[in-house]
């Protein structure tokens, strides 16, 4: 019996290790983001926007992407590994549309629906599993990133109310969404608001001349004596914790979201090694390129493969330890960056062009690397894992 051909975009033949309903979310969002998006996404990054945002925020509901691995309210209910393959195909296209679906369900919608009340979750989650209101997450803040256990942010009680003051930084959504959900210091430790940003003294001016993540929106949160009812506050959510278990949800989409920039890196790659002739041959005929193509796929699908096993420990309700999800995002972000800056080579000075995605992904895991949890943080997170030994503390 012959051997069958190797398929190159899939040689480990990982793509039958999802279900017919996994298939489908793969196939619908890569089609939807062939028609709407990619025709425009290079020139949204170079001019610094997301001019769609709202109408892709509704059609993203549509689809079931918002929140699609919560439960109820207008959720879609659905599997990790279909979330993650969902989040694969939108990084695929570029990390600004991962990004923005990540913080409205891993972070915004997750909040509201593990730590918040009936009434918030009433209020809000139906509108945002539908696109129709926007969240953002308010954790890091100008001076405290990697330690939000010191954030300044205060919120104190007066009379029945509670009121907000602080500033926070580098908030995916902020300038375009409807409710925050704002972490502060209180008497009794770190607690988490439900914040409506048409609240007075909340502002969310945008951040601009990034070189990153350019095709999404990035705000400032300020909050001057921002007044709320009792009832804003998430009463589930106590201490630093409740804001990193809302990280450890998105950063999961993380690790999926970098296989499909890897993947997007890879195809341009070999499209371009294969088309383009040197010395009378394709660039894919030369020994060194084939290196860098091989090692490139290795470390995609071994990186798929972390991504896969993560999925199926969160599908079979196993309790994932917030380092496992360290190891994939540690391996996973990291990998596809070197995979980029590869690609980049073999495209040599067209790899710097927007005609190709190559260096738009490379930017963009720039600030991937960085947020949700830099190398050195989960570094670390993974050195106190496994040696017993805090050697951040």
């Amino acid at each position: 019996m012959p051997i069958p051909a190797l398929d190159a975009a899939d040689p480990l033949g990982l793509e039958s290790l999802l279900t017919d309903t996994e298939r489908a979310v793969r196939d619908t969002v890569r089609q939807y983001l062939t028609d709407k998006v990619e025709p425009h996404i290079a020139d949204w990054f170079e001019r610094g926007e997301l001019p769609a945002l709202p109408e892709l925020a509704r059609d993203f509901g549509e689809l079931g992407l918002l929140g699609m691995h919560l439960d109820g309210y207008g959720c879609a209910g659905m599997s990790a590994l279909a979330y993650g393959v969902a989040c694969r195909e939108l990084e695929a296209c570029d990390s600004g549309l991962r990004s923005f679906v990540s913080v409205q369900g891993s972070l915004a919608m997750f909040a509201i629906h593990r730590f918040g009340s009936e009434e918030q979750k009433q209020e809000w989650l139906p509108r945002m599993a539908a696109g129709t209101a926007i969240g953002c997450f308010g954790l890091t803040e100008p001076d405290h990133g990697s330690d939000p256990s010191s954030m300044r942010t205060r919120a104190r009680r007066e009379g029945g109310d509670w009121i907000l003051d602080g500033r926070k930084m580098w908030i995916t959504n902020g300038s375009v969404a409807a409710v925050a959900v704002v972490w502060a210091q209180t008497e009794d430790g770190i607690r988490g608001y439900v914040v409506p940003t048409d609240s007075a003294g909340f502002s969310a001016p945008e951040i601009k001349h990034k070189m990153s993540l350019r095709a999404s929106v990035t705000s400032e949160l300020v909050l001057d004596g921002v007044r709320l009812p009792a009832s804003a506050m998430l009463p589930e959510a106590r201490g630093v914790g409740a804001p990193l278990t809302c990280l450890n949800e998105a950063r999961y989409g993380i690790v999926w979201g970098a296989t499909g920039a890897a993947r997007s890196a890879w195809q341009a790659a070999t499209d371009y090694a294969t088309q383009r002739e040197q010395f009378g041959k394709p660039l894919s005929g030369f020994q060194l390129t084939q290196q860098k193509l091989v090692d490139m796929a290795v470390e995609w699908h071994k990186s798929t493969l972390l991504a896969l096993r993560l999925a199926d420990l969160k599908d079979s309700a196993a309790d994932v330890h917030p380092a496992q999800i360290s190891f994939g995002k540690l391996n996973n972000v990291r990998e596809a960056l070197e995979i980029c800056r590869t690609a980049r080579t073999i495209l040599g000075a067209n790899g710097i062009s927007l005609e190709y995605p190559v260096i738009r992904h490379m930017n963009n895991l720039e600030s991937v690397l960085t947020y949700e949890g830099t190398t050195e943080m989960h570094t670390l997170a993974l050195g106190h894992a496994l040696t017993g030994h805090a050697a951040f503390r």
